[in-house]
């Protein structure tokens, strides 16, 4: 009886959450100009004015270019960070780990005003460099937070076996570590795509017009006239970051059903 209970609760709050989203995205295939129910008629007009129209056009070849880079960046960095604050003789471990995981608890207006000054000193203020910086320095704690649980699963003594068998650290962590960690490290570039995707306010301080993303570009577009395009770009963005997220998921289940086999 208690676990019913418990699922029906569970239900409950995730069809409450999931409700807006249901009940604005079927406004994305309306033939309107107006987001109103009942949908009189069904047309794919708006996702043709997303791959048509210049100002979509750019704002999608734009997330994506700094989506990836931010990813890339992120990943590189968000990895490195967990494996240093891995080893046992880091002094102050637990104070490194908050310092990287501030900008996920700073105001974004805050980071958005303390970056473009910064920005403005060296010459990276809007340009594509310096929105893909302002987006991986978003993105790393998401990494740093995936990749040190994956690294909290692996037995130490596997790579203590390896080390005492005459491999190099190198070589463990080549050969060990890091296919061990590997679906920690593939959700956390997912978690980072999927931010760098959705981030407005601080794009909307270190951007220019020639970086306008798609997230930014659907903040524009709510303001001076909302439009189902802007319903059938997050239907886009939703979908994405749901296969986005499948991936992952499918890697782990294939990075984990390798280990399994591997054991003796």
């Amino acid at each position: 009886m208690f676990r019913a209970i418990q699922t029906l609760f569970g239900v409950t709050i995730v069809g409450f959450l999931l409700l807006p989203i249901v009940a604005i995205l079927p406004l994305a295939f309306t033939s309107s100009v107006f987001l109103t129910y009942p949908i009189e008629d069904y047309s794919l007009r708006w996702f043709t004015e997303l791959a048509t129209a210049d100002a979509w056009r750019l704002s999608i070849m734009n997330s994506l270019i700094i989506g990836l880079g931010a990813t890339l960046l992120s990943t590189v960095l968000g990895t490195l960070a967990a494996l240093g604050m891995r080893s046992e003789v880091l002094p102050l471990a637990s104070l490194l780990r908050t310092v990287f995981l501030l900008p996920m608890v700073v105001p974004a207006v805050v980071l958005g005003v303390g970056m473009q000054m910064l920005f403005v000193n060296f010459g990276l203020a809007s340009t594509y460099p310096g929105v893909i910086v302002a987006h991986a320095v978003l993105c790393v704690p998401f990494v740093i937070v995936s990749v040190s649980a994956s690294l909290q699963g692996i037995d130490r003594a596997v790579e203590k076996a390896a080390s005492s068998l005459g491999a190099s650290p190198v070589t463990v962590f080549h050969r060990v570590t890091f296919p061990l960690a590997l679906p920690g490290i593939i959700s956390g570039a997912v978690f980072a795509f999927a931010t760098s995707l959705d981030e407005v306010v601080i794009t909307l301080f270190v951007a220019g017009p020639n970086q306008r993303t798609l997230a930014r570009q659907m903040f524009s577009s709510i303001r001076e006239n909302i439009s189902p395009t802007v319903v059938a770009a997050a239907l886009l963005l939703i979908i994405g970051t749901l296969c986005l997220a499948g991936l992952a998921a499918a890697l782990r289940w294939r990075q984990e059903r390798n280990a399994l086999r591997a054991a003796p």
